[in-house]
């Protein structure tokens, strides 16, 4: 009875231990629990903070490449420009060293001034020696410039194909030769830039057309090219082509830009026409 007596009054107290320290261990769990929660919460955060701060990195700017006083021409060759009447050429044309009789066209083809070394040539040539030195020595720096961009935003896009294919700014670099057998459109503002670097030939088919979208201009984009250039019949191009040998525009070919070679450019009832 005196056992049964003192178990009465003891159970209870133990009962009373026992459920405080069971409610003290829920509440540590609990605790731990919303701490790993807002742990959980924090990484997140860090993680959508950082990438949101990617996000909105700004990009490297690819910088123009500077022509010179090559820029003030629609072509510049140093072996000479002939042309299959009648073609179309808005902008100065000039060629050096050579004698101005390798330019082989109609003065009524060009809408502006038709530059040489001599008077030698068209009817209507300006004789400038030395501005073509000049001219002819920043267009080869131009080249090397264009050639010498590193860190390539795309390399061997498409495996030199890069036909039906929307190129947002930025340097292009290929190892071999392209092609354009579709149409193509550069897409980008006002201000950006593309650089083209092609060590091999630039062929555009016949009828295919590059255009261009969001403001791109035609000012801004430069592909330099090791071999040589070929445009399709009744294609259009658009931008500044630096070819280190020949650029050919085919029959009814045209192009919004420069046509600047190291060797000579052959024109074929096309169109030229030097970008502002």
């Amino acid at each position: 009875m005196k056992l049964f007596m003192k178990l009465k009054i003891i159970l209870p107290a133990v009962a009373l231990v026992f459920v405080g320290l069971m409610s003290s261990c829920e509440k540590d769990e609990l605790n731990d629990s919303s701490a790993d929660m807002k742990a959980s919460v924090d990484n997140t955060a860090d993680l959508s903070s950082s990438k949101k701060a990617d996000d909105t990195k700004p990009q490297g700017t690819l910088k123009v490449v500077n022509l010179g006083v090559a820029g003030n021409f629609a072509i510049l060759t140093k072996t000479g420009i002939t042309s299959v009447y009648k073609s179309s050429i808005t902008g100065d044309i000039g060629t050096s060293p050579i004698t101005g009789a390798a330019m082989v066209l109609d003065c009524g083809e060009v809408t502006g001034n038709v530059y040489s070394v001599d008077a030698a040539g068209p009817a209507c040539i300006t004789t400038s020696a030395s501005m073509l030195t000049t001219a002819i020595s920043n267009m080869q720096t131009a080249y090397t410039d264009a050639a010498g961009r590193t860190t390539p935003d795309f390399v061997n896009l498409g495996a030199g194909n890069i036909g039906g294919k929307t190129l947002t700014p930025g340097l292009y670099k290929f190892t071999s030769s392209v092609v354009i057998p579709t149409d193509i459109a550069l897409a980008g503002g006002p201000d950006d830039v593309w650089i083209f670097q092609v060590s091999g030939n630039l062929d555009m088919s016949s009828a295919v057309n590059v255009t261009l979208s969001g403001g791109a201009q035609a000012k801004n984009i430069f592909w330099q090219v090791a071999g040589a250039v070929t445009f399709g019949t009744t294609s259009h191009f658009e931008g500044n082509v630096l070819g280190q040998t020949a650029i050919h525009l085919r029959t009814g070919a045209s192009t919004n830009g420069r046509l600047l070679a190291q060797t000579a450019a052959t024109l074929q009832k096309s169109t030229v026409t030097q970008p502002q």
